[in-house]
């Protein structure tokens, strides 16, 4: 994995985030909306998505009560929000692979937008399946190195003994992956230790990467992610270009 710091990103994102925080909020108030309707329940006890999605939120600085405001609404007798989960998958410039994952109300909408978006960058949406073979599902906890006082070898055979499948070490961070099914109790067991994550969540990860040299592919694809980030219906995006 070296040479692809999901740390180095998660900074660079959060710089990006911290100028349009409104737009992020709304994106985990969906998610948070999703976890309590399909996870069981409003209390994160018994709600193992919910606590990943709290968590995740809080990563992201999202304020407690604004948390319990969402958990509140989503749980309330008659809540009108039912979100859609929709998946799309297409090609940017020179053939690299981009995963779209959405919760909206409105699918053609949706599927107007993200077809733009494809379209702008001069790529295509494909069928569903073109393009996912090509990633691996996996749980991924990222903790910095500056927010852990273990050494490398003591948080790895932690890690592995709570259930974790790998253990990476870039520069200024750890990586952990796990199966998606041991995801959250493997995040919950290093909570529970008082390990700091910088981010948490079951994420898509490229089996290859594809490097752009031409400088009009590149802007291609950086139009195609920008215009799907700002999307309020797009909750993820994966992509195997190699930034």
């Amino acid at each position: 994995m070296s040479g692809h710091s999901k740390f180095a990103n998660i900074k660079h994102k959060k710089e990006k985030n911290d100028a349009a925080k409104g737009k992020i909020f709304t994106k985990l108030g969906r998610e948070l909306a999703v976890a309590v309707k399909e996870g069981g329940g409003a209390d994160p006890a018994n709600n193992s998505r919910l606590r990943d999605v709290i968590a995740k939120a809080k990563a992201n600085n999202m304020p407690n009560d604004t948390i319990e405001r969402n958990i509140k609404k989503a749980a309330g007798e008659g809540s009108a929000d039912h979100y859609e989960q929709i998946t799309y998958e297409g090609y940017g410039p020179n053939g690299t692979a981009i995963i779209v994952k959405t919760l909206t109300d409105n699918k053609n909408r949706t599927a107007s937008n993200v077809r733009n978006a494809f379209t702008k960058g001069s790529g295509n949406v494909g069928t569903p399946g073109c393009v996912s073979f090509m990633f691996d599902e996996k749980g991924q906890i990222i903790v910095a190195k500056e927010d852990c006082d273990m050494d490398a070898d003591e948080l790895m055979m932690m890690v592995l003994d709570f259930g974790a499948e790998d253990f990476v070490e870039e520069e200024e961070s750890f990586e952990i992956l796990t199966a998606p099914a041991d995801f959250s109790d493997v995040r919950l067991k290093m909570e529970e230790a008082g390990i700091v994550m910088a981010a948490a969540e079951v994420t898509m990860i490229p089996q290859t990467w594809v490097e752009l040299t031409n400088e009009t592919d590149i802007k291609n694809i950086q139009k195609t992610l920008d215009l799907l980030e700002e999307d309020d219906d797009v909750q993820d995006v994966y992509h195997n270009w190699d930034e």
